[in-house]
């Protein structure tokens, strides 16, 4: 009886090389060629970004000082649970049980909806992970496994963050148009603190019309826009606000921050609300 012999193993694929280990880069000790210097706009995307996380967090677990009446802070609208300041809201989702700040809830969706942006994946993949850090810079990664593994593969859930997104944007434009009441709860007041409320809500909402997701939700899977005109012309507007939507997606961080902080300083007593009327 012939004695059976293993089977040959298989060699192994090996794992892609890129960045400045790759076998087609140019045999040259520097990383580039370029002499610009590309390295200053994510090194800005970067610092912007980082102080954002850095405010963002710290004013989640603050857990005070995020609504002067009629004013409530972005970070904290709706206040989801029973330990919300007397007048923010009877939206109390989360009963008894939630002890800690409410902004450490609802601030999982806007950032959620912001970190899986198309853009601010470019954003962050550039400023934070050097993948690549600019054009023609090669990158320090041994390799690139793209967006199929823990974490990156949860981008793709971004569609379903940009309608709850959505939620909370007709929740801030709620809480600006409630900005035309008094203290008392009486209609007829405006202040400066209702104008940054109102610019804070459209400000969110051309950041999330321009989206790539929204423009998709429009005008998708559609063989003939012929057929329909109406989701045409919405396409249409969807696609021009799309152009900008860097410029939507900066403006708008800098601005709920700004909302939240004005905000901040009124419940603080830094300063009284200027009042038009």
């Amino acid at each position: 009886m012939a004695r059976s012999t293993p089977a040959a193993a298989k060699p192994s694929t090996p794992a892609p090389v890129t960045g400045v280990g790759h076998p087609g880069r140019a045999r040259i000790p520097a990383r580039t060629l370029r002499t610009d210097r590309y390295w200053v706009q994510p090194a800005i995307t970067f610092g912007v970004l980082f102080a954002f996380i850095i405010y963002a967090t710290i004013r989640a677990f603050w857990n005070g000082a995020y609504y002067s009446a009629p004013y409530i802070s972005p970070f904290y609208s709706p206040c989801l649970s029973t330990n919300c300041v007397p007048g923010t809201g009877e939206v109390h989702l989360l009963g008894d049980w939630w002890k800690l700040s409410p902004a450490l809830i609802i601030l999982i969706f806007p950032l959620g909806f912001r970190m899986t942006c198309y853009y601010y994946r470019k954003a962050y993949f550039r400023s934070f992970w050097l993948s690549p850090p600019a054009c023609a810079v090669a990158e320090p990664h041994g390799a690139y496994s793209g967006e199929t593994r823990f974490p990156l593969i949860l981008n793709n859930i971004h569609r379903y963050f940009f309608y709850a997104g959505l939620v909370f944007n007709v929740i801030l434009t709620y809480d600006a148009i409630l900005g035309f009441r008094n203290a008392d709860g009486e209609w007829g007041h405006m202040g400066l603190g209702t104008l940054v409320l109102l610019t804070n809500a459209t400000l969110l909402w051309l950041y999330s019309l321009s989206c790539h997701s929204c423009r998709h939700a429009i005008g998708g899977r559609l063989k003939h826009f012929s057929a329909h005109p109406l989701r045409y012309k919405g396409w249409t507007f969807v696609s021009r606000l799309n152009t900008r939507h860097m410029l939507f997606a900066w403006v708008s961080l800098v601005g709920v921050a700004l909302t939240d902080a004005y905000v901040a300083c009124l419940a603080a007593g830094v300063f009284n609300d200027p009042k038009f009327f």
